[in-house]
């Protein structure tokens, strides 16, 4: 089997998520170049992006997440619609990059094609099926609707990942993260936090994510929904998309500097 990779570009990486609807275009730009030859290699891509600041601040301030509230039934669902625009615009704006570097592209709302939330949301990922010489389909966390009372809510682009990932029957699964080099023994911003070059179900870290802004999770997600990707998947990895030209030394080489995710 040849290549065949599913990709998710982090809403921290592709956007700056404490400012409403700031696209970070030169780290798109930079991913864009890598997928580029990722692409010449004849590697078949999935992409899947996150909502960022697209998404994540109007879904937190009106509790988007928890679906709906009858209190808030006018705000929230004009919010709903609000954010599936910003979601398409921000598919737009990604895909725009894509095809300036030559990469055919097509877009896959969530809301268009799928149902509920979680790891177990319904949908038809056959859609994706593409070979390399196809256009690489585009889909991303999204507002969809639910069939139960709580009407909406929020399908994450980790939850995307992982049946795209183990549906599709791909070679990589790689997670493109915008504020370190993979997944460290502690957030970030602490000094003494390292690299966890392996990382399996007993590995111990000290994780946390914005709960300010993130509504979705955050590293904790990404971690659990990988780790379900590894019992199908050979190579699943967390690595700094802002150096995103270790996917192409990964996929040359099967190794670089990142997160490998095991099984068990």
């Amino acid at each position: 089997m040849g290549l065949r990779v599913a990709i998710k570009l982090g809403g921290g990486l592709i956007t700056d998520k404490g400012s409403m609807k700031k696209f970070d275009q030169k780290a798109v730009e930079k991913v864009v170049d890598s997928l580029s030859s990722v692409s010449e290699l004849g590697a078949s891509i999935v992409l899947v992006h996150g909502a960022g600041s697209f998404g994540h601040l109007l879904a937190k301030k009106w509790g988007i997440a928890n679906g709906f509230n009858i209190q808030l039934e006018k705000e929230q669902l004009e919010a709903v619609r609000e954010i599936r625009s910003d979601m398409r615009e921000l598919n737009a704006l990604i895909i725009g990059k894509m095809e300036e570097r030559g990469l055919e592209c097509i877009g896959y709302p969530p809301s268009d094609w799928a149902r509920g939330t979680g790891a177990l949301f319904t949908g038809d990922v056959s859609i994706f099926e593409r070979g390399s010489r196809q256009p690489i389909p585009v889909t991303f966390g999204d507002v969809v609707d639910t069939e139960d009372e709580s009407r909406f809510g929020i399908l994450s682009g980790d939850d995307l990942m992982l049946r795209l990932s183990t549906e599709l029957e791909v070679t990589h699964s790689i997670f493109l993260i915008g504020d370190s080099e993979g997944v460290l023994t502690g957030p970030p911003a602490e000094r003494d936090s390292e690299l966890i070059t392996h990382l399996g179900s007993e590995t111990k870290i000290k994780g946390e994510h914005d709960a300010e802004i993130d509504v979705t999770g955050g590293i904790g997600l990404k971690i659990e929904r990988a780790l379900e990707i590894a019992k199908v998947v050979d190579e699943v990895w967390i690595i700094d998309g802002r150096e995103p030209d270790r996917v192409l030394e990964l996929l040359t080489s099967g190794e670089t500097t990142g997160t490998k995710i095991l099984n068990g």
